[in-house]
């Protein structure tokens, strides 16, 4: 099982004075970080919103060289703010490096349909716009067509758009692409679905330093499983007027 991309480091003596108390620097999972090591070919960064591992992901993908707004080395167009602040203030480890792979983030997929629009790459896509097809549909069109070789592939909420049966069909496409021995991982998420993918590594951010978590301890597992046990006693204690 691949694991190409080692760990990371946060360099805080590159940073300027004052700097640590900005953002990100100041969001805790952040300012308490020395290293994180890889030692599974799926990991999970799992946490509330806000609690920096978005911003950790694209800070991964700016030292992979892929587009800060989601998609390769090869892709290049202009998205307000979607430069990564963090990303010059870390270093990975690697054994090997590779450069082959993808950076998906959610929140900006409409800009990168639209680039592919823009540079006439829609064969790439099953010869179909992004933006002709349903949000589902558009995410399940990149996994199937760009998610097929070696590489390292950082997912920023990719349930966004998928049904719980499109979730499930993702974990069988990432379970063969590990299995073939080429591909790694690094999937930041809310999906109860996704996050129980069999021996994964999973980070929690919303301790301080960032920590390994099982799955059946994430707050995902455990409000899921307590919801679908006693849906009508939880409505009624949150709905009480």
């Amino acid at each position: 099982m691949p694991v190409y991309l080692r760990s990371l480091r946060l360099l805080k003596e590159n940073m300027k004075q004052g700097e640590a108390a900005e953002y990100p620097f100041h969001i805790d999972s952040i300012q308490s970080l020395e290293e994180l090591t890889f030692e599974s070919s799926v990991t999970f960064f799992v946490g509330e919103n806000g609690s920096g591992k978005s911003t950790l992901l694209e800070a991964i993908a700016y030292q992979c060289g892929f587009h800060t707004a989601g998609g390769s080395r090869n892709n290049f167009y202009n998205v307000y703010a979607s430069e990564s602040i963090l990303g010059p203030y870390i270093r990975l480890s690697w054994l090997p490096k590779i450069t082959r792979g993808f950076f998906l983030r959610a929140e900006t997929f409409y800009n990168f349909s639209s680039h592919i629009d823009d540079i006439g790459a829609r064969g790439a896509y099953g010869n179909k716009s992004l933006h002709a097809q349903s949000h589902g549909e558009s995410f399940w069109s990149l996994f199937k067509n760009r998610f097929t070789k070696k590489g390292i592939y950082l997912l920023d909420e990719p349930e966004a758009a998928l049904s719980p049966t499109r979730q499930l069909s993702f974990l069988r496409l990432i379970d063969d692409m590990v299995k073939e021995g080429e591909s790694q991982f690094i999937i930041a998420t809310h999906s109860p679905i996704i996050l129980g993918y069999p021996n994964a590594q999973i980070f929690n951010f919303d301790t301080k330093p960032i920590s390994k978590i099982a799955y059946e301890e994430t707050i995902h597992y455990i409000i899921t499983k307590k919801f679908l046990e006693n849906r009508d006693g939880i409505l009624a204690e949150i709905l009480a007027k």
